[in-house]
């Protein structure tokens, strides 16, 4: 009988389904308010003569770099609370509320999923097996660890605290756990969550161009433009990827460790030979360069075959790595936190 009835009322020319409600928001107002968390982020720097950068003031002075944390934490704070209230306003259209569990869900706090982020850390990782090669075995980087000597330095030196922990934590927070929630709720597509909205993280880089202007007045403004657009199009694509990795883990801290961790290794030598120890600027090899012209020579060709080897092996990993990441994205991104399912990727599991 159910289904009688509902053929009789599909036969009701009169009849019609019921619309869904509209989302809370349009995805414009989600796309206005991320480029208004951008503005937020970045335009108080130039606002206050702490925290701008001036020819005789670089952005890497430890009392700029004090000033711009402080000042991106207060940011970030903001912008996730406006998210927070969005989220758990009430929708009289659909009578359904989301709970403050379900929005920190959203937001990528809660659960923490730290398994899920150690996953998609490796699956970077894959990635980056070239570099780690370069840098663990060819440049000996395994020494300093052992000393600790990069714990230290990211301790010690404000450049590097900015760089590997308070840069990503607060970039991620802010477009991230701030913004996706807002495409999410907004139901706008998910190929723009993806694509589209990593350009605003893009374009909150570009700025630099100014600060490297002021810094750096002798290098001629075409090649500044030219570094400023790469950097534009790779922090794009690395947001593309931390969004990506965002939905399918809903972890802040899986981002979090991933934008660390690309920091740390910057992008990958693509082109030249990788050197297993420094040439110096006379010709000598090493911190052992002395002795006769001879012996100076057979180190220059000692130095060249490692170099070819080493150069070998690293392309061979970097390449095999790349491999290896591609056929397990799907796989260690996957999560039960996830903030879409699977199948709204038209892969992998729902």
């Amino acid at each position: 009988m159910p289904a009688i009835g509902d053929a009789l009322r599909k036969l009701n020319p009169w009849h019609k389904d019921a619309a869904p409600p509209p989302p809370p928001i349009s995805p414009r107002t989600a796309v206005f308010l991320l480029v208004l968390y951008a503005l937020v982020y970045f335009v108080p720097f130039y606002l206050s003569p702490a925290t701008r950068p001036s020819s005789t003031l670089s952005r890497d002075a430890p009392s700029v770099i004090r000033a711009r944390i402080r000042s991106v934490t207060l940011s970030c704070l903001l912008c996730t609370g406006v998210t927070y209230l969005v989220l758990t306003h009430p929708r009289p259209d659909d009578g359904h509320t989301i709970t403050p569990r379900e929005a920190l869900h959203h937001l990528g706090l809660w659960p923490l999923a730290l398994w899920d982020s150690l996953r998609v850390l490796f699956l970077t990782a894959l990635l980056f097996t070239g570099p780690l090669f370069s840098y663990l075995v060819v440049e000996r980087g395994w020494a300093d660890w052992i000393r600790l000597a990069p714990l230290k330095e990211v301790w010690e030196e404000w450049t590097t605290w900015r760089n590997i922990v308070a840069g990503p934590i607060t970039e991620e927070v802010l477009f991230r756990t701030a913004s996706i929630p807002l495409m999410l709720i907004a139901q706008s597509p998910l190929r723009h969550t993806i694509f589209l909205t990593p350009i605003v993280f893009g374009l909150a880089h570009v700025h630099h161009f100014y600060e490297f202007r002021l810094s750096n007045p002798q290098v001629p403004a075409a090649r500044a433009l030219a570094r400023s657009l790469f950097q534009f199009a790779f922090t794009t694509v690395f947001g593309a990827y931390a969004t990506f990795l965002f939905l399918r883990t809903g972890s802040l801290a899986a981002v979090c460790a991933v934008h660390a961790f690309c920091n740390c290794l910057g992008l990958p030598q693509v082109w030249g030979r990788v050197e297993p120890v420094p040439v110096l600027a006379g010709g000598d090899v090493g911190e052992n360069g002395g002795g006769g012209r001879q012996q100076q020579q057979q180190r220059r060709r000692g130095v060249e075959r490692a170099s070819i080897l080493w150069s070998m092996a690293y392309y061979f990993l970097l390449g095999a790595g790349a491999v290896m990441w591609y056929r397990s994205l799907w796989v260690l991104s996957e999560s039960r936190n996830a903030l879409v399912p699977g199948s709204a990727f038209g892969k992998g599991s729902s």
